[in-house]
């Protein structure tokens, strides 16, 4: 018996030129233009409004010190770490994202932050710091990619039991 392979290609439009108004105008790519020297502009304010985040994680870290991560002192410190971790590529500073990433990893519940190694924490501010202060940015500096890594596998073997 044969076999016939028989098919039927189906074309989807694509409506989404129809959903913008169709193509981009002259005017529309001035405004796109206008738009990037914009942020250009703000490129400059990036450093000052990383160290003001910094600056109240540095805080929130200082009153850990003394009351510990299982108060609503933890929580603050988690908050401000949360906030960094998006915040970090966004001004250029990936390396934070993921130092930051990698301590909400470790404090992001109440169960945790009950548990965590104060050390841990503390260590993870401090290497946000010296990203900051060193203008490390990425991981291609090798000394802050082992850190960054070092912690990363110290913060995950401490959350492991809380693993989905």
């Amino acid at each position: 018996m044969a076999k016939t392979n028989d098919a039927e290609v189906i074309s989807v439009p694509n409506l989404l030129q129809a959903k913008v108004g169709g193509p981009i105008s002259q005017a529309d790519m001035h405004m796109i233009e206008k738009a990037e020297e914009a942020l250009k502009d703000l490129r400059a304010d990036f450093g000052q409004w990383l160290e003001e985040e910094v600056g109240k994680l540095e805080a929130a870290a200082k009153v850990v010190k003394t009351a510990g991560l299982a108060g609503p002192e933890g929580e603050e410190l988690f908050v401000r770490a949360h906030d960094l971790r998006g915040l970090g590529s966004t001004y250029e500073f990936p390396i934070v994202t993921r130092l930051a990433g990698s301590l909400t990893k470790m404090i992001d519940m109440q169960e945790k932050r009950d548990k965590a190694p104060l050390a841990l924490a503390l260590a993870h501010v401090g290497a946000i710091r010296a990203a900051l202060s060193q203008n490390i940015r990425n991981d291609e500096d090798a000394v802050a990619s082992e850190l960054a890594g070092e912690l990363e596998k110290q913060s995950a073997a401490f959350a492991e039991p809380w693993k989905d």
